[in-house]
């Protein structure tokens, strides 16, 4: 199939006003800025001299007008344009109980259609029915075509500017799903209901332009209203109805586009989610119109966020706004990554790379992909995900202002986003070009299969299982036809983060010339079925620094393996010791060996009605409750030991020589000082011996360099016990309880692409983003220490 070109937007996920809603570090206006009212009588932008003043920054030329006058209804009301942090609109906009809701249902609908596209669900295809089907009552019953969860007066206090939150955003909501199930699904009740909508706010813009100005309506536009101007260019491609164009138009923000149509990198201070959708309403422009400068708009847009304003996954905002660009060192906290951004700014590149085909935009699909959106579920438990991805060194997930939500009761922006996110995770893996020839560009590496039918072929897509091991990702792509195949060309693409050497492709086991990293492998051929085409591509850690352009901030810097980000497991500490400026990451970090993993155990003891495990915190043993949810915590972590057998002299059948390494501080063990230390001295050398108190399976752990010493529990705190035990009925029926423990299975296992880095105070685990749960982490470390 030829991939969709459906788009649909997010917006600020509190839908909480600037004023009361959110974390005190969103809500906290910079004190060393302030912001001009720029004097322009119309929204339309225009140059003017400075934007801003204030020590930090230059003033910056050419930029746009960024505030419009307005007359109020009756009283004296705020002035509104583009909107940016500390706007006197930013404050006293309230959210809507319904508001959320309703975004949430209309991502329901979008996310039903595309997966009963791809499944062909027959349960799927009843509710997604049911739901337009009450829409349809809904809609009826009101006899003018609107259609919203709250009634119609919120609109007439957003054409006075007067308190209300952003009913235009809920509004793009259910058209944009409306939309999604006539196309995707064929529905037909929803065009028409997207129609009436569409013709109702209509005579409602044109009302207030016809009663004030059109300066009037664009003043109106500063709150989020998601993508109005990208789903009424969508309707009108189906349409052709020239007021829908127009009423398209009349939702594009000149304001903000005009700053990214002089090419000004003056995003710092705008709300992120607020805009992103206005960027992709203005391709859709494009592609409606032919008009060049839409097409510029975005590729600008798409490189300034890229270079200036991107995490290493890819991933932008903090607070849910656009920080001072290259300067996000200073924005590494919990509240960083609005899901809701991820998700539009996926559609920014889809849309570029189906335009130019330029690899950059595939690489940056990939990398927002995997790391940006598949890190917001929290493992597979279905329906819990967060608003926030945490950035900064020592963060959780689970910790960030919303925490994860429940699977029935949130109802926050990027819940919605983040369902339909995952019901379209193969949208952008296959593109048809259209042509005389068949032509397909495949430009991501996930497991799939596609029904040509341009070409008559089915293309199976498969990986092998991926390890921190691995010098290869190999993927395979499997041919087959009913029919004789016909002449047709396929382009795959070489990514960037691999390297020529080491690369291999075979067509039906021939050696095929491969092309260098960044570009695509193209092959064109009569292709029949068994014909199978194989990559093997070279994976490679590599560091990259944050968007800082500071020389105090060059050493913060992330770790990839390919495309894949790696988080490690810490509470705080991010200095990384390297050995060196010109040490490569291969120096400093090194796999963790497949058989690792069997030697992975929980050391449990009874205590009362608790069961308590032997735990590594912050450098030091004790015990902890054993959490009841395994897995995902720090908790999990820190009750994980690694028990590395030593072998040698003094070992018999009935004991065993080992060190003890914690799960998340690889390379490091524990001492008979009850510490963890990267020197592994005698001291460091325990006898895992038979349990001192008999019973079957229990083990004590004997200090080799104290014999007659053991680990010792039997409460909160760990000690070093000795006292004859060994002598028949010495230590006492306590200390012999105390002093065993019953080997569990292990609360946490590592994740087959796991790493260990070197630390200046202490090792770290490194594993994929994507993977972690509960556990505090950072994804950024200093190697400047």
């Amino acid at each position: 199939m030829t991939m969709s070109m459906r788009s649909s937007t997010g917006r600020r996920c509190t839908g909480r006003s600037r004023a009361s809603g959110f974390p005190p570090a969103a809500r906290r206006r910079r004190p060393d800025r302030s912001w001009r009212r720029c004097p322009c009588a119309t929204c339309g932008w225009t140059p003017t001299a400075t934007r801003r003043t204030g020590a930090r920054s230059a003033p910056t030329s050419s930029t746009c007008c960024c505030w419009t006058p307005t007359a109020s209804s009756g009283a004296s009301g705020p002035r509104r344009g583009c909107r940016r942090r500390g706007s006197p609109t930013a404050a006293g906009r309230a959210p809507t109980s319904s508001s959320g809701a309703t975004s949430s249902v209309r991502h329901y609908l979008s996310a039903a259609a595309k997966m009963w596209a791809s499944t062909g669900n027959a349960t799927l295809a009843g509710r997604m029915s049911a739901v337009v089907g009450a829409l349809h009552e809904c809609q009826r019953a009101s006899g003018t075509g609107y259609l919203s969860a709250f009634p119609a007066e919120f609109f007439d206090r957003f054409e006075a500017i007067r308190l209300v939150w952003a009913p235009y955003y809920t509004v793009h909501k259910i058209m944009q799903g409306l939309l999604d199930q006539h196309v995707v699904a064929g529905d037909g009740r929803a065009l028409g209901m997207a129609v009436a909508m569409a013709d109702y706010f209509a005579g409602r813009v044109g009302s207030v332009i016809r009663r004030y100005s059109v300066e009037r309506h664009w003043a109106s536009l500063n709150e989020e209203t998601g993508g109005m101007n990208d789903v009424l260019y969508q309707l009108y491609t189906i349409t052709n109805d020239q007021r829908h164009l127009v009423l398209a138009h009349l939702f594009d923000k000149p304001c903000f586009l005009g700053l990214l149509a002089v090419q000004a990198d003056s995003l710092s201070d705008f709300h992120a989610n607020t805009h992103i959708p206005v960027v992709v309403g203005g391709q859709m422009r494009y592609e409606v119109t032919g008009d060049p400068l839409y097409k510029e708009i975005a590729t600008f847009f798409m490189d300034t966020v890229n270079s200036s304003h991107a995490y290493a996954t890819g991933g932008t905002s903090v607070s849910e706004f656009w920080s001072d660009p290259k300067r996000l060192a200073g924005a590494l906290t919990t509240e960083t990554e609005e899901s809701c951004t991820t998700y539009n700014m996926l559609k920014v590149s889809r849309h570029l790379f189906r335009w130019t085909k330029e690899i950059a935009y595939a690489d940056y699909y990939e990398r927002a992909l995997i790391n940006g959106v598949l890190s917001i579920q929290r493992g597979r438990d279905p329906g819990v995900m967060i608003y926030m991805l945490p950035q900064g060194p020592g963060r959780s997930k689970a910790m960030s202002y919303h925490g994860w939500g429940t699977q029935f009761n949130s109802f926050w922006c990027c819940y919605g986003t983040g369902i339909e996110s995952f019901s379209k995770l193969g949208d952008s893996i296959y593109f048809e070009e259209k042509g005389e020839r068949p032509a397909l560009y495949i430009i991501q590496f996930i497991p799939s299969t596609f029904n040509w039918r341009t070409a008559g072929l089915t293309i199976t897509q498969k990986l092998e299982p991926l390890s921190s091991s691995d010098q290869y990702l190999q993927v395979s792509f499997s041919i087959s036809s009913k029919t004789n195949g016909q002449f047709a060309t396929l382009n795959v693409r070489i990514p960037s983060w691999t390297s020529l050497s080491g690369a291999k492709a075979t067509l039906n086991d021939k050696d095929l010339e491969l092309t260098s990293p960044g570009t695509f492998l193209t092959i064109s051929k009569q292709w029949d079925s068994g014909d199978r085409l194989s990559l093997q591509l070279p994976i490679h850690l590599r560091t990259e620094a944050i968007k800082d352009d500071r020389p105090e901030y060059a050493s913060i810097q992330a770790v990839l393996f390919g495309p894949f980000l790696l988080a490690g497991l810490t509470t705080g500490d991010w200095d990384a010791k390297t050995g060196g400026a010109d040490a490569a990451p291969s120096d400093w970090i090194t796999p963790v060996p497949p058989e690792s993993d069997s030697q992975l155990v929980t050391l449990v003891q009874e205590s009362g009605s608790k069961a308590l495990a032997l735990s590594a915190v912050n450098g030091s043993l004790t015990m902890q409750e054993r959490p009841k949810d395994s897995g995902g915590t720090d908790t999990a972590v820190h009750a994980t030991f690694r028990l590395i057998p030593q072998g040698g002299a003094g070992a018999t059948n009935s004991t065993a020589s080992v060190t003890l390494e914690p799960l998340d501080m690889p390379g490091m063990v524990v001492t008979d000082k009850l510490t963890v230390s990267a020197e592994k001295s005698s001291g460091a050398l325990l006898d895992v011996v038979p349990g001192l108190d008999g019973a079957p399976g229990s083990v004590s752990l004997e200090l080799r360099a104290r014999p007659g010493c053991f680990l010792v529990g039997g409460g909160e705190k760990v000690q070093v016990g000795c006292g004859g035990v060994r002598k028949r009925g010495g230590g006492g029926d306590g200390f012999r309880r105390a002093a065993s423990f019953v080997r569990a299975e292990p609360l946490r296992r590592y994740h087959p692409m796991s790493f260990a880095a070197r630390g200046v105070r202490r090792n770290f685990l490194l594993e994929p983003l994507f993977t972690l749960r509960d556990e505090f982490y950072t994804v950024y470390f200093n190697l400047g220490s």
